[in-house]
């Protein structure tokens, strides 16, 4: 990975940790430019781009897709459906094929956490790896819109209080950003449910209460229940999880008048967030969603790059 003329180079983009300081930073500018139609890419040749999901998904899945041709990149249909995955194929013996037929880059969504190890690691697979998501590992390119998003408000993260509320053990989101937030210099602080929460977190921020830090806060990152990955019998009720750690409309009222409320989406209305809250003067949810177009423009414009 590097930065060439202040572009970024990247292989592959499985997670967070091996992007520096100033590649971050790189990207979020490149997808700002992007998004102000400051910034142009002519493709050298024909590339063609995959989007396997293996699991669902609209934002991250259509997002790709429409940065993939707003970069004038070929993009190869893949239905998990349909595919020989249906026949016993492997996730590796898949990518395999699609390099072999000239895939240049594949981004993957997939419940095996650290999926993409194997996959960078071979010798024979010349495709790149860009990571939708893996189980509840990371998702960088959730982040990358994340912190864009943030970055367009303040201009900074320095000294920023970042909270992070939810279901954190479980959220691939809240890993992703917490390094890196961490990295960048917000404070951050972390609330909800304590079984949702690991001590392994502390390195990062800590564990309060909703209500304690409300009024302070300049990030209101709201997290979604990840039901598919809980037992039925330990999800809260609708009423009890929101009344305890969601944002109702009087911790909304609490929130200093310069603060952002942030959800990766899909919402689940009335729980994290009430529903007349998601579309709030302060809430950035649309927002993020468009920036996703914009910051994974320069996630495969990196990619790109690093096969030029």
């Amino acid at each position: 990975m590097a930065i060439i003329d202040n572009m970024v180079s990247l292989k592959h983009l499985v997670t967070m940790e091996t992007l520096t300081n100033e590649e971050v930073l790189g990207l979020i500018k490149r997808g700002i430019a992007f998004k102000k139609n400051e910034a142009h890419f002519t493709p050298e040749r024909q590339y063609f781009a995959a989007n396997l999901f293996f699991e669902s998904s609209t934002r991250t899945h259509k997002s790709f897709e429409v940065a993939e041709k707003k970069l004038g990149l070929d993009v190869i249909e893949f239905d998990a459906k349909t595919s020989s995955v249906n026949k016993g194929e492997t996730l590796y013996d898949t990518i395999l094929t699609m390099s072999s037929l000239g895939i240049d880059i594949c981004v993957i969504r997939h419940a095996k956490e650290d999926y993409y190890k194997e996959l960078i690691g071979s010798r024979t697979i010349q495709t790149s790896i860009v990571n939708g998501g893996d189980g509840s590992g990371q998702h960088p390119s959730q982040c990358l819109l994340d912190l864009m998003t943030i970055y367009e408000e303040f201009g900074r993260f320095e000294q920023l209080k970042v909270a992070i509320v939810g279901d954190i053990t479980h959220s691939r989101v809240a890993k992703s950003n917490m390094q890196i937030l961490k990295r960048l210099g917000a404070e951050l602080y972390f609330a909800g449910p304590e079984q949702w929460y690991s001590d392994e977190f502390d390195v990062y921020g800590k564990h309060v209460d909703l209500d304690e830090i409300v009024d302070e806060v300049d990030v209101m990152m709201m997290l979604r229940v990840q039901h598919e990955r809980h037992d039925s019998d330990k999800v809260f009720s609708k009423e009890t999880y929101h009344n305890r750690y969601g944002l109702t409309q009087e911790r909304y009222n609490r929130l200093k008048p310069s603060a952002i409320i942030m959800h990766p989406a899909p919402v689940n209305r009335d729980v994290e967030i009430a529903s007349q809250l998601v579309e709030a003067p302060k809430s950035r949810i649309a927002t993020q969603m468009q920036n996703g177009v914009f910051v994974r423009m320069a996630i495969l414009e990196a990619v790109l790059n690093g096969k030029a």
